[in-house]
């Protein structure tokens, strides 16, 4: 299976050797979140399955999980789409991700090892880098892997699944709400203090910067004529003409 171009948290599976299924659904939950799939888009299986290389039972199955996340919509005679997520969702999905995230701070702080801890540290180096690339999705992918990479940190299975729908959901919301996606110009800058006090083993000041981070981006998202921060931006993406066929090594499930 090729790479997500555009990120590697969604990308994530809990499982050593993949089925079809699983690997069905990685490619249609990244499709999702690079906008590949864009929100709203009708999920049309023969034409997708066929782009896949695979057989519509696998196809369906891993559908009606992304279904089960809350990413994809099914209304009865109509079939499947990408769900929208409007503005009147925004500061619930950002509550859910704030206790994911406060949830997870205190266990990383408390049991990351060497190893994880090296990997918030590279995830901000990548945020900073991308900074410098002025390159909007660049820099979007890069904070949302900061975000998801410090709750892996925290060893907690469940909050890592529920993380990673999580940050699919809020680029959705992102493409929902404007025809252009933006990004701070400061993001790195914004993220210092989370880093700084995971680096410092601060549980509560670690939660204290993660809250006052995402709450900012809801203010951001919600209001941002009001919220005085220079983006970067660019069009939000259009459809890609096909997904990437799955790899046929593993027995279809």
């Amino acid at each position: 299976m090729a790479p997500s171009p555009h990120g590697t948290a969604p990308s994530l599976s809990p499982v050593t050797r993949p089925s079809t299924v699983d690997l069905i659904t990685v490619e249609l939950r990244n499709a999702v979140y690079s906008g590949a799939l864009p929100v709203g888009s009708p999920i049309r299986e023969v034409e997708m399955s066929g782009q896949l290389g695979v057989s519509r039972g696998p196809f369906r199955e891993a559908a009606q999980r992304l279904v089960q996340e809350g990413l994809l919509r099914a209304v009865p005679g109509r079939g499947l789409s990408v769900v929208r997520i409007g503005r009147d969702r925004v500061r619930e999905l950002y509550e859910a991700r704030i206790s994911v995230e406060t949830a997870a701070a205190p266990l990383a702080v408390a049991r990351a090892t060497a190893e994880q801890s090296a990997a918030v540290r590279v995830a901000y180096d990548e945020l900073t880098a991308a900074e410098r690339s002025a390159d909007a999705r660049r820099i979007g992918d890069a904070d949302l892997n900061l975000h998801w990479t410090l709750v892996a940190a925290g060893g907690n299975p469940w909050l890592v699944r529920w993380m990673t729908t999580l940050i699919v959901e809020v680029r959705m919301a992102s493409f929902t709400l404007s025809e252009d996606y933006a990004v701070r110009k400061d993001s790195a800058d914004s993220h210092s203090d989370i880093v700084d006090r995971f680096e410092a083993r601060d549980a509560s000041g670690l939660v204290d910067a993660i809250r006052a981070n995402l709450e900012a981006a809801v203010a951001r998202l919600l209001t941002p004529e009001a919220v005085e921060v220079e983006t970067f931006d660019e069009p939000r993406p259009g459809p890609a003409p096909r997904l990437d066929p799955i790899a046929q090594d593993h027995s279809e499930g």
